[in-house]
Formats: structure tokens, C-alpha cells, sequence
């Protein structure tokens, strides 16, 4: 098989980066990494090497360009045959709350920017903020109310959706989010992954600020 090579952003603020890095990583499939700083006089033009939407993350194999962190993770997932539930019904859900995160929660990703490294950030809440924390909680707790009896994750096992929601996660982190007790178990469950320690131990060691994630 040709060589994987996933081209990634600051692993301080890029929350989709983070995504597609985390599942490559929970897979066990073997893939080198480029790091592209953003905000950067050269970032658009470095990017552009990599792949078409001037965006990342950007997975190449081969010759082949996958870009959008959602569908490199389906990728991922159908190279390796791991990242979806088994059950028909849990697979179902876990493409619904992944879309919903995809695609959804814009007042969320714009007040509360991810910040790996921050702590203790404070912002007003706005009704449309705690409808977005809300519905999330929500999310979590039917998801592992209804599949995640087999262990720690939203599905038992971990999946795409465990991928899609771990940026949330840090954000609720930094942000101080009030979400239920279940939620919170979720969370440790989360921050307590080797893999993401992995990514924000690196995150800790970048040179990079963006001030306008710098909120709170």
C-alpha cells in the first residue's frame, strides 16, 4: 500500500486537523505528517501543494487527495475496516451526530474558538452559545445511554464520532462549559486518551500564536 501522509495545521487551534489525526491514530494505521502554520504570509501557497480547497487537513495516498477531515476519516475507515460502529442502528446514529457536528454548532465554533493549550477562558454566554452546549450534551448522553455500555466511548468503542467530538471537548475545557455530570465523565474519558495527550503535549511545544483565537 502507498505511503499516507496527512497534512495538518497547528495542533493548537486546528480542530479539524485534530479530527482526522485522531482517528489515523485510534485505527492503527501508519502515516507520516506535515505540519502547515496558518495565519502566515506563505500558508495559502504551502497549502495549495497539498491539496485543491486551500484548506486542511489534506490526506494523500499516492496520488490520491482526500480533503475535509469528515471524509478522510470515511476513508480511514474503509482502508482499515475500523472507526464505525458494528450495528447497523449505532452506525446510523454515529453518521448522524457526525454530520450534525459537521455541518452545525457555528455559534459554538465562533465564540469558543479551540485553544488546546488554554485554560480558564471566560466569555459571555449567549442563548444560541447554551443551545449549542446543550444539544451536545444531549448528543453524549443518548449516544452512550444508548450504545456506549461496552466501554468509555459514545458508541463503546471508538469511532468517527469519538473523533468528530474531541475539539468540543477541549473547547468545553478551556471555556469552563457547565454540561451534565454524564457529559463530564465523557470528557474524562477524552482528555484522558493517550493519543489526544499526544497531540496536546506537541500543541504545547508550538511557536504559533493566532491572536483571534486567543478569546477569554
Amino acid at each position: 500500500m502507498a505511503p499516507l501522509t496527512l497534512v495538518i495545521a497547528n495542533r493548537n487551534y486546528s480542530s479539524w486537523s485534530l479530527r482526522a489525526w485522531l482517528l489515523m491514530k485510534h485505527v492503527g494505521v501508519a502515516f507520516d505528517e506535515i505540519v502547515i502554520a496558518l495565519d502566515r504570509p506563505d500558508t495559502r501557497e504551502q497549502i495549495d501543494r497539498y491539496g485543491p480547497s486551500g484548506r486542511l487537513p489534506v490526506l494523500r495516498h499516492g496520488e490520491l487527495c482526500v480533503w475535509d477531515s469528515l471524509a478522510i476519516c470515511e476513508y480511514v475507515a474503509e482502508l482499515t475496516g475500523k472507526g464505525w460502529p458494528k450495528a447497523r442502528e449505532a452506525r446510523a446514529v454515529a453518521r448522524s451526530v457526525c454530520a450534525e457536528m459537521h455541518s452545525g454548532f457555528t455559534t459554538l465554533r465562533s465564540l469558543w474558538p479551540m485553544n488546546a493549550r488554554a485554560r480558564n477562558r471566560r466569555t459571555a454566554v449567549t442563548a444560541a452559545l447554551e443551545a449549542d452546549i446543550e444539544r451536545i450534551d444531549e448528543i453524549w448522553n443518548d449516544c452512550r445511554g444508548r450504545f456506549g455500555g461496552s466501554g468509555a466511548w459514545l458508541f463503546g468503542e471508538y469511532t468517527v464520532a469519538d473523533a468528530m467530538y474531541a475539539p468540543v471537548v477541549l473547547r468545553f475545557n478551556t471555556y469552563c462549559a457547565r454540561i451534565s455530570q454524564a457529559a463530564r465523565w465523557y470528557m474524562a474519558s477524552v482528555l484522558e486518551d493517550m493519543a489526544l495527550q499526544q497531540w496536546l503535549q506537541a500543541a504545547k511545544q508550538e511557536p504559533w500564536t493566532i491572536a483571534a483565537d486567543e478569546v477569554g
